[in-house]
């Protein structure tokens, strides 16, 4: 399958001299198509970095960063970078920028000089997809934290991006909105087939990934599908890592004398397993 992001040898530092950290430190990594990749790791652990530079907002110190093999590093690029790639951040506060749900949605189309007829028929497909509909005429300042995150994510729908990155989008969020934002994600990887990157500390939300990767003092160090990754539990928690509550239930239990297949990660797996 076609690769949308190619990270090579990707090093990138922060300050200079005897201030100078390296963040990345000579990062390998190819995103495919239609994939649903999760990025796991500590705060400092150089993921949110690594996020940064897929759409452009970071350059390499050295190394090279591909979207649909465009380079990050040509300024001339940069347009149509941030165009196939979107980013949702941490704090949906700071990506809405209208009093007005369905013009916060509009905004960016309207600075691309896009004909309101097209405006008004995204918007309000980005807002469907989102779930979001029905508050269009409603002002952002009165949505929980999970519905502001959705319009959001309805903003970067709405340019049609064919990727997008989700840095930590559900740090700020109680499990109720954490859930809304994960279901959208899901939605829109399985549905839409959009290429979803969700940088996270939450490993229950690894869960529904295609692929994990740990990533420790810049450089990935673990990688594979969420069952391969989470079936190594004792090298997680060397890391300072958790693992999704049911895996460490697992865990527990073999050490115990129990004999449980240590790649289940979900209640429902366990359940039936248990009652075999």
């Amino acid at each position: 399958m076609e690769n949308i992001i190619e990270i090579k040898e990707l090093v990138h530092k922060y300050g200079e001299g005897e201030g100078e950290t390296i963040a990345l430190n000579g990062v390998d990594l190819d995103v495919k198509k239609g994939e649903f990749l999760v990025v796991i790791g500590h705060n400092g652990s150089g993921k949110s970095t690594m996020a940064k530079h897929t759409n452009g907002l970071l350059l390499p110190s050295s190394g090279k960063v591909f979207v649909n093999g465009l380079d990050t590093s040509d300024y001339n690029n940069v347009w149509n970078i941030r165009q196939d790639a979107g980013m949702v951040f941490q704090n949906p506060d700071n990506q809405i920028v209208a009093t007005v749900v369905e013009e916060d949605i509009a905004f960016g189309l309207e600075n691309l000089g896009a004909e309101p007829k097209k405006i008004r028929e995204r918007v309000d497909k980005a807002l469907k997809t989102v779930g979001m509909y029905e508050f269009r005429k409603k002002g952002p300042h009165l949505l929980s934290g999970g519905q502001k995150q959705r319009i959001a994510i309805a903003g970067v729908i709405a340019m049609k991006p064919q990727c997008i990155i989700f840095d930590e989008p559900t740090a700020m969020l109680d499990p109720s909105g954490r859930k809304e934002v994960i279901e959208t994600m899901v939605k829109l990887n399985k549905e839409d087939k959009i290429t979803i990157v969700n940088i996270t500390h939450f490993m229950e939300e690894a869960v529904y990934a295609d692929r994990v990767i740990v990533m420790e003092k810049g450089n990935i160090i673990i990688e594979g599908t969420p069952k391969e990754v989470f079936s190594q539990v004792k090298k997680l928690k060397e890391l300072g890592l958790d693992v999704p509550q049911v895996t460490e239930l697992v865990f527990e239990l073999n050490k115990e004398g129990m004999h449980i297949p240590k790649d289940i990660l979900t209640v429902d797996e366990l359940v039936n397993y248990l009652c075999q």
